[in-house]
């Protein structure tokens, strides 16, 4: 009883913090740190010449790979502790994450925005917008006719809350920092608003990943994942 509350109470935070942003006017919370913060790091674009190539070097797509293995090296690191069994446990985890972010994306798609990055809806209101594939030439990532909610946010905060599910606070604090760090690139070069993640990614995974991990969802999957490849599940084993 105690956990559906949570998950209630979680949903009910996810719902509260999206209709914070879609009835929000252009003078609310939202519109203002978007704004803002879009501003901030545009300016910074044509007056400091490393970080505009670092913003456009973060955002080529070979980039997000670089995501992948932060990923993929915490994931390793409890990977080569574990016995046999529980690699292969970890391996059904894996999936079971991968099938929540198909989840979560499908979930996504029902908000059905199409909503401009910053860079085309000022441009579009005549402010002199810089990007940064045009300062440096490089084919960088600094645009997008729909933009919400962002995608890599809501991917890294699967990854994040996962961790902290399966493997306690320290993994999921590394997750964290690997959430920021790749997720503030497109913020940074205007392709997605703050609101995009702080706003659409968390909702979603709000009320996905209460549901997947604070019920025997993702327990459930894990286990159908070992018996349909008869493995030995260690949680039977206990």
């Amino acid at each position: 009883m105690k956990k559906l509350i949570l998950i209630l109470t979680l949903n009910l935070l996810g719902v509260l913090l999206f209709f914070s942003w879609f009835h929000a006017d252009a003078n609310s919370f939202w519109p203002v740190v978007d704004k803002n913060v879009f501003f901030t790091f545009n300016h910074m674009l044509g007056e400091n010449e490393a970080f505009r190539y670092l913003v456009a070097f973060t955002n080529l797509r070979f980039f997000d790979v670089f995501g992948f293995l932060a990923m993929f090296m915490v994931f390793l690191f409890h990977f080569v502790k574990m016995d046999k069994t529980h690699r292969r446990w970890m391996i059904c985890m894996g999936v079971t994450m991968l099938l929540t972010a198909v989840i979560a994306k499908q979930f996504n798609m029902t908000f059905d925005f199409d909503r401009p990055s910053p860079t085309l809806h000022f441009t579009a209101l005549g402010e002199n917008v810089l990007y940064v594939s045009k300062l440096t030439d490089w084919p960088a990532k600094d645009w997008s006719k729909s933009c919400f909610p962002g995608d890599h946010g809501m991917c890294l905060i699967i990854f994040c809350v996962y961790m902290l599910r399966y493997f306690g606070v320290k993994s999921f604090l590394i997750g964290l920092v690997i959430t920021v760090l790749f997720s503030m690139p497109r913020v940074m070069s205007g392709a997605h608003w703050v609101s995009d993640i702080a706003v659409g990614a968390v909702t979603v995974n709000l009320i996905v990943l209460s549901w997947m991990l604070l019920t025997p969802a993702s327990d459930f999957i894990i286990s159908m994942l070992m018996k349909l490849l008869r493995w030995n599940n260690p949680e039977s084993q206990k």
